[in-house]
């Protein structure tokens, strides 16, 4: 096995590089990068460009290109050569695409992802502050999905086709139609101050005076405000969860070896957890990297929107939408190799719950 986790390891390596190649030759293929970005705004309104767009030296590139009238025709403006020139030195496409391809890579083998063009701030310092945001509601969500899905799944393909499996169905049908953003708004609008109740906070992860808590009452500040995201999260995510456990399991309960047990006098617990559930949960194992990426950072992008928790979706997103490559190409690191991880680790408890399962012989 362990020969088996260190030629994954190394495959890491091949991948990684795929993906960085792959997105940043189709970043340069895409027009409105950051240099043309500045240079629209700077054609703008002057005053405007200087206060929106962060940094000192973008400031100072600003208030040196000339001062245009804005009734000017936006198409007749032009900017200096020299000062295009400081740009593209600026944000570093004054060097060809391999040369700058070369020196991300070798800044992203020390996890130095350099800086942000708009916030002129480290991504490193921003990723690290963003992620405890999205552990903590990406792991809260993962952790209660599974926790309910598992027991109810089982419960369904034990009581198959009573009255408990219909109206359970029922509910996760209506789980599963309902988008986790939409849920998360009704949960605005009925727990939080929006028409009916006023039982939890808006926004934010912790309160304005989280520091001058106890301990005890930090633990309930953060619980206050984690709940309603929590909640919209796993609504998105159980009722998937909770029909692969019932079919996986109802597959089980029908094959020979559970009627062989159930004739050796097996109680009914024995049978499912000895030997019904190490054969069901390869399946829902199988299944565990993609629904944990897809926790943190698929569906915790609107969901960190709509409560205003700067997680790494939003700070993602947003880095999208500006053009901000640094951060693009930083969290897209984070998140492959976090991916990668976690396949890995699937993988692993694969051979936990069924040690007849052999990886490494499969490739010899």
């Amino acid at each position: 096995m362990l020969d088996y986790i260190l030629r994954r390891l190394l495959l890491m390596i091949p991948t990684l590089f795929g993906v960085l190649l792959l997105n940043f030759a189709i970043i340069q293929a895409a027009p409105g990068g950051p240099v043309e970005q500045m240079i629209a705004q700077l054609k703008g309104i002057q005053t405007n460009a200087a206060s929106s767009m962060g940094g000192r030296q973008t400031q100072e590139i600003a208030q040196q290109a000339p001062q245009q009238n804005p009734s000017t025709y936006q198409g007749a403006r032009g900017l200096p050569p020299e000062i295009i020139e400081r740009i593209k030195v600026m944000y570093g496409f004054d060097k060809p695409a391999p040369e700058r391809f070369w020196l991300m890579l070798k800044q992203y083998l020390l996890f130095d992802f350099g800086h942000s063009y708009f916030l002129d701030r480290k991504v490193t310092d921003l990723i690290v502050e963003r992620i405890p945001v999205s552990i903590s509601l990406g792991l809260w969500s993962i952790i209660l999905i599974y926790l309910i899905s598992i027991p109810l799944g089982i419960r369904k393909a034990i009581r198959h086709g009573s009255a408990f499996d219909i109206w359970s169905s029922s509910i996760i049908i209506v789980g599963y139609s309902i988008p986790s953003f939409l849920f998360a708004i009704l949960l605005i609008l009925v727990f939080s101050g929006g028409s009916y109740l006023d039982w939890f906070p808006l926004s934010g992860l912790t309160s304005d005076h989280f520091d001058t808590l106890s301990s005890w009452g930090k633990i309930k500040d953060y619980l206050w405000h984690i709940t309603l995201p929590v909640t919209a999260s796993v609504i998105g995510g159980f009722a998937t969860l909770t029909m692969l456990t019932k079919n996986s399991f109802l597959d089980e309960i029908n094959k020979q070896y559970v009627l062989t047990a159930y004739a050796k006098g097996l109680s009914t617990p024995q049978v499912l957890y000895r030997h019904v559930f190490r054969n069901a949960m390869l399946l829902i194992i199988s299944g565990f990297p993609s629904a944990f990426i897809g926790v943190f950072f698929t569906s915790s992008l609107l969901i960190e929107t709509i409560f205003s928790l700067n997680g790494l979706g939003l700070l993602g997103f947003e880095a999208i939408i500006r053009r901000d490559y640094p951060i693009v190409f930083g969290s897209l690191y984070i998140f492959t190799l976090i991916g990668l991880v976690t396949k890995l680790v699937g993988d692993i408890l694969y051979v936990i719950i069924d040690p007849r399962i052999d990886f490494e012989s499969r490739n010899s």
